[in-house]
């Protein structure tokens, strides 16, 4: 599948997530090393992350709820088993990302981490009622986790010499968190950022600009981009695949492995100008149907 260009990702602002689903998101994709102790371990069209440490492993999302054997299936080809995860941390609650989850966090006894939005989303099982994207709850469902710990913004989580930290980066739903670690191998450390999506998509009617009904969305949205672009930032990996060209840079490391493509540290400041076009581009959009 191609990276979508902007004016897809414009036009998916009108499209349920049902609709705009890949049939990607559901097939495999062999985990994979992206840097040092930070491996792939999701689908071939949504990402989750798997990291190790000698203390134990953290899961970064868990994809589709039925995806969540390939996923469990990545974590046990790299020969961690699945009691050594200590931590599964959520991007944004929807069922492309939040699916696999319950399944994930029952197999591995794990606890569950999100933002105070994204728990609430969790728990029920669908995203919250202030979520862009509520209006397709009833064909968005996933199956809910009970007990999810709630993460403050900036708050860091500890696995043993594994350091996780939260960054709320709301937008794309109330409670989207994007997470930050330090990756190392022989050669040393770099800065890895967990983006969460940036894209302006929403169920019909939702406005991000405010009314007198309605708050504005979009200047928390703006902040949230330039949180993202302004991150420690030496390898970007995103919700999914391919806003940061996975297999692309894989082929490239296989050709080449003394060079890792992943490592590009315009990678975040090129991401979210991307999506600060889409929101840019959404925000005149809803500025010219209330002209109207």
């Amino acid at each position: 599948m191609k990276t979508p260009c902007l004016c897809a990702l414009a036009m998916a602002a009108s499209l349920p997530s049902a609709a705009f689903a890949s049939e990607k998101w559901s097939q495999p994709h062999a985990a994979a090393r992206i840097h040092g102790q930070t491996y792939y371990v999701g689908t071939a069209g949504l990402s989750a992350v798997l990291i190790r440490g000698d203390a134990g492993a953290i899961l970064l999302d868990g994809t589709l709820a039925k995806s969540a054997p390939l996923v469990e299936a990545n974590i046990r080809a790299l020969g961690v088993r699945m009691d050594e995860i200590k931590l599964i941390l959520n991007s944004h609650a929807h069922f492309d990302h939040a699916g696999g989850i319950a399944s994930l966090h029952k197999a591995s006894g794990a606890t569950v981490v999100a933002s105070p939005s994204g728990a609430q989303g969790m728990r029920l099982g669908r995203a919250v009622d202030d979520d862009p994207q509520a209006g397709y709850t009833n064909d968005t469902a996933w199956p809910a986790v009970a007990r999810v710990r709630e993460v403050a913004d900036g708050e860091t989580l500890r696995v043993g010499e594994l350091a996780v930290t939260a960054h709320f980066t709301p937008g794309h739903t109330p409670g989207s968190t994007t997470w930050t670690w330090r990756s190392c191998d022989d050669t040393g450390c770099v800065n890895v950022v967990y983006a969460d999506s940036l894209n302006a998509i929403s169920a019909p009617g939702f406005r991000f600009l405010g009314d007198s009904a309605r708050t504005d969305r979009s200047e928390a949205f703006r902040n949230s981009i330039q949180t993202v672009a302004n991150l420690p930032c030496d390898i970007l990996i995103s919700v999914h695949p391919e806003f940061f060209s996975l297999d692309t840079k894989l082929q490239q490391l296989k050709s080449d492995p003394t060079v890792n493509p992943f490592i590009d540290a315009d990678a975040c400041r090129k991401y979210a100008a991307k999506f600060e076009k889409v929101l840019q581009a959404r925000i005149a959009s809803e500025a010219a149907a209330k002209a109207d």
